[in-house]
């Protein structure tokens, strides 16, 4: 194995997938003139190799990191002059990181951790800036007039040890105009306990100047709606708005307003057609977590911005209550405050497994310790002593239903305007049978919340129970609608399967229990709508075969389990949907 001392150059586009996004065909070649006309004579002039190209960046080898921090400057310079009369939300801005370190050499290719920390470092430079490590910037000490702040040390994705950083900000000479004053102060803002976002302004990409109205209340409707989610810390549309404008980097807009996540998007008119596209980033962790697109006609422009805010804030939710879960799940136990015990015991609960139940109420319990007014957190206990009844796990189902209903009206009056608090409360009597009460509770968090689906699913799984099924299938689709990727759509899924049996489409019925059992994570009741659907289709040996599965998860279930978990207040409904169950096996 080779081995060699060597300065490494890593670069990159700022915002390429936008840019790609916006015009593929003139950031190509916009990106082809810049590397001929002055990346490439650079590189050559300052005795760089071009080790690779990707297509938003580059990594250059140099055996001087005077000659590679030269080069960076000089680029850096040069892409200056070439934006200054380019539209701001066109211009092709680099950031680029520099290390000196020992790389392995395979071929024409290098690797290793000289080449990880200069990719980083990177990751670290505002957009037409630079970062040196602690080793390159020792290096060019004194040789270069090139001032820089020392950021200290910084723990970078994939790097064991802290790598000391050195930042020469745009505004020092390498820099391209119009990228708005530096940062009077680069220290991060903390972070709140809740999830936290900013909503930038989305970059009108249309030939026609007045979009930009349409592509503002675009992100003003979406902060407005994520507001609403009492879940949620998010910055206002001032704040946000003050980088509209400007070329930002999210790790910028992260620091400054002291927030995890950012969305930001796009906007792009052609005649009576117009495309949306919006996504969402973890700005601190450097990754992205979704991001989609949306393509309309403009038939009527407020109807076409209320549908696709509505569209975007319903999907945003969902991915931020898992990312937020995933991170609690990786912190040490001990250190987790009462937020990331709250997220930790969902993210059990909703893997419908006994001992994961038991996990998770534990770590809802110690939220409430740490944090006794925390509403949402008494809310979730409400849900995982709801789940533990209706998945047949409660040793005592009174005493459960008892804990359920004081935690649920708890959280409620914590916090009369959570709509979280106002649906668990409403899972709780639906499982006592009192389904006019649930169905409030639901049209109550609605109010509180248009956006908030898991509150018309709650409240279609009342409507069906309670004898109104067809109603109940309007609203099982408008929370599919609104959380097409929501952690229980299963649970959607399956809900509407059952509405399907008692209206007799039982065909319809089949497919959506089935489609409930293509989610991720999914439960017993997934699987009793099959059951029940292939039995009153009279397909008898493919239901006795789909009540073998239910067994296998569930060995005791039968007739009364179906009834603790489904109070039908119309017996001819209970019957209905237990005639197929029977008919299959299911003990009585």
């Amino acid at each position: 194995m080779e081995r060699r001392l060597a300065a490494i150059l890593a670069a990159d586009v700022v915002g390429y997938s936008r840019l790609m996004e916006a015009d593929e065909a003139g950031t190509l070649a916009a990106l082809k003139a810049h590397r001929a006309e002055l990346i490439d004579p650079k590189i050559a002039a300052h005795k760089g190799r071009v080790v690779k190209l990707m297509g938003d960046g580059a990594l250059v080898e140099f055996a001087s990191v005077v000659d590679a921090v030269e080069c960076a400057v000089a680029i850096l310079q040069g892409m200056a002059g070439r934006n200054q009369d380019t539209p701001t939300d066109r211009r092709i801005d680099f950031r680029i990181g520099i290390n000196l370190g020992d790389v392995i050499v395979e071929g024409d290719d290098i690797y290793g951790d000289g080449v990880n920390v200069a990719a980083r470092l990177e990751g670290l430079a505002e957009p037409g800036g630079l970062c040196l490590s602690g080793t390159a910037y020792e290096t060019v000490r004194g040789k270069l007039d090139l001032p820089v702040e020392d950021m200290g040390e910084q723990r970078v994705k994939n790097i064991a040890r802290p790598v000391r950083v050195y930042r020469s900000r745009p505004a020092d000479g390498a820099a391209a105009p119009n990228h708005g004053p530096p940062a009077a102060d680069t220290t991060a803002l903390e972070l709140p306990d809740k999830p936290s976002l900013a909503v930038l302004p989305f970059v009108n990409m249309s030939a026609d100047p007045d979009q930009r109205f349409f592509a503002d209340g675009i992100a003003e409707d979406i902060i407005t709606q994520l507001s609403k989610f009492r879940s949620l810390f998010v910055i206002a549309r001032n704040s946000s708005f003050a980088f509209e404008s400007r070329s930002v980097d999210v790790k910028e807009v992260s620091a400054k307003l002291g927030v995890r996540y950012v969305v930001e998007g796009s906007v792009r008119r052609a005649g009576n057609r117009v495309r949306i596209t919006a996504q969402l980033i973890d700005a601190r962790d450097d990754k992205h977590i979704w991001a989609e697109r949306y393509d309309r006609d403009l038939e009527d422009i407020f109807v076409v911005q209320d549908e696709v805010t509505h569209a975007i804030v319903a999907t945003i939710e969902p991915h931020l209550a898992s990312s937020e879960r995933q991170r609690a799940r990786r912190k040490p136990t001990g250190s987790l405050s009462a937020w990331e015990c709250y997220q930790r015991g969902l993210w059990h609960i909703f893997q419908y497994r006994a001992e994961d139940l038991e996990k998770g109420l534990d770590y809802l319990g110690r939220a409430i310790e740490l944090d006794p007014e925390f509403a949402s957190a008494h809310a979730g206990l409400a849900f995982g002593l709801y789940y533990r009844i209706i998945l047949g796990f409660a040793a005592d189902r009174d005493a459960d239903l008892a804990r359920a209903l004081e935690a649920g009206r708890t959280a409620v009056m914590l916090d009369e305007s959570d709509p979280f608090a106002h649906v668990a409360l409403g899972r709780v009597h639906t499982n006592i049978g009192e389904h006019d009460i649930a169905i409030a509770a639901c049209d109550r968090a609605i109010a509180l919340n248009p956006n908030y689906a898991n509150a018309y699913f709650g409240r279609a799984h009342s409507l069906w129970l309670s004898g109104r099924p067809a109603e109940a299938l309007e609203s099982h689709d408008r929370a599919m609608r609104l959380s097409p990727r929501d952690p229980v759509l299963w649970a959607f899924m399956a809900s509407k399967a059952i509405a399907l049996i008692l209206l007799g489409r039982y065909d319809e019925a089949l497919e959506w229990a089935r489609r409930a059992q293509q989610q991720p994570a999914f439960a017993i009741w997934a699987l009793m709508p099959e059951v029940s659907a292939l039995a009153l289709l009279e397909r008898p040996d493919e239901a006795r075969v789909a009540m073998e599965r239910v067994k296998r998860l569930k060995p005791d279930a039968s007739v009364s389990f179906v009834d603790l978990a489904l109070p039908f207040s119309q017996a001819a409904d209970r019957a209905h949907f237990l005639r197929g169950l029977i008919e299959a096996g299911l003990p009585d």
